[in-house]
């Protein structure tokens, strides 16, 4: 234990300095201490996801991107070591993961993952990180204009009718793009060949003109898409393509960050309660609301909490409230930092802090 506590401690001075040396506000000194820092990447992690395995939860995986053209996804075990990885891509940025995509007759569980430099989204089965999708899938067909087809959020949304049949959706983001039309989103299908494809059927999505629309999360089972109109605030949509219904049902956290409204996680706790999660970038921090609202209004999301955290400039952020084994018997939160890594931050230490300040 003492071997433990040395290395956070020398771990905690160091993000400090790291974060006044890049001009964001430092480490804050009762800031969460990561519980696992996974091993480093070779240029610049932005965004992880969590897959679940099916059978035993403490051989979970999480799927990280390495932002840079040349980098790639990284796959590691709940321990932070890096298990499996592809490499050599054309920038990846965010990446998303949903379970039983149907592809000849078979469940597959695919990671995908927007490709900014080559215009399009790449699709991989789990857990082994094969390529399925015959070199990746064009996005943004047709729009002319710097940044305009430049892939950058993602997230997946899995729909299941009467019968349990699911169909996936990807809700794609790009460096720039007009209001209203921000975001496309794509129907995923498997093909006679074992590959997947992408079918344009919604464009949508307010976009201020601030910065840029990066951050992507959904709710599967709320039917919820959340992004991050950065410096502006969190803009709330329902997910589901077929309700043919583009209304903006929350624009909120307009003014709780510092500057820039960045990864969004999501906690559930029940069917429909639970925390979205924010990150407060400049901060260095985790903005907390109510997923099921409040007042009776599931669309009032306002500030429970800001928990300061370890992790310096956190791009993209993941979730999960499932017993994790060992050292996350409530699941975790999993925040990108500066330093090429991911924090894995057991959720009974976000919880205690999210609790404090609700009293």
């Amino acid at each position: 234990m003492k071997k433990t506590i040395n290395i956070l401690s020398i771990f905690g001075a160091l993000a400090f300095l790291a974060s006044c040396s890049s001009g964001f506000a430092p480490v804050a000194s009762d800031a969460v201490v990561p519980t696992v820092v996974t091993e480093a990447t070779e240029f610049d992690t932005d965004d992880p996801a969590i897959w679940i395995h099916p059978t035993d939860p403490t051989k979970s995986l999480i799927v990280g991107t390495d932002k840079e053209v040349g980098g790639g996804l990284y796959v590691y075990d709940l321990q932070g070591k890096i298990v499996n990885k592809v490499t050599g891509m054309e920038r990846p940025n965010n990446v998303d993961i949903a379970y039983g995509l149907e592809i000849n007759g078979e469940k597959v569980d695919i990671a995908v993952t927007t490709e900014r430099k080559s215009h399009k989204i790449r699709i991989f089965s789990l857990p082994d990180l094969k390529s399925i999708d015959n070199g990746g899938i064009s996005v943004f067909d047709g729009e002319e204009g710097e940044g305009m087809r430049d892939g950058m959020g993602l997230a997946l949304y899995t729909k299941k009718d009467s019968l349990g049949t699911s169909s996936i959706y990807a809700i794609v983001g790009r460096k720039t793009g007009p209001s209203g039309t921000y975001l496309w989103q794509y129907k995923l299908s498997g093909t006679a060949d074992g590959a997947v494809t992408g079918e344009v059927v919604r464009k949508f999505g307010t976009y201020s003109g601030k910065k840029e629309i990066e951050a992507i999360a959904v709710d599967n089972e709320l039917g919820y898409v959340y992004y991050s109109d950065e410096q502006a605030g969190v803009r709330k949509y329902y997910a589901d393509p077929v309700l043919n219904d583009n209304t903006e049902l929350a624009f909120f956290a307009q003014q709780d960050a510092k500057s820039d409204h960045e990864g969004i996680a999501i906690y559930k706790t029940g069917d429909s309660t639970g925390y979205i999660l924010l990150s407060n970038q400049q901060n260095n921090s985790f903005l907390v609301y109510a997923r099921d609202g409040g007042n009776g209004n599931p669309h009032a999301h306002e500030k429970l909490a800001d928990v300061p955290v370890s992790a310096i400039e956190c791009d993209g952020a993941d979730a999960i409230n499932l017993n994790l084994g060992g050292q996350f018997p409530n699941g975790m939160l999993v925040a990108m930092s500066n330093g090429k890594v991911f924090h894995y931050y057991d959720w009974n230490l976000i919880q205690e802090r999210i609790d404090a300040q609700k009293k």
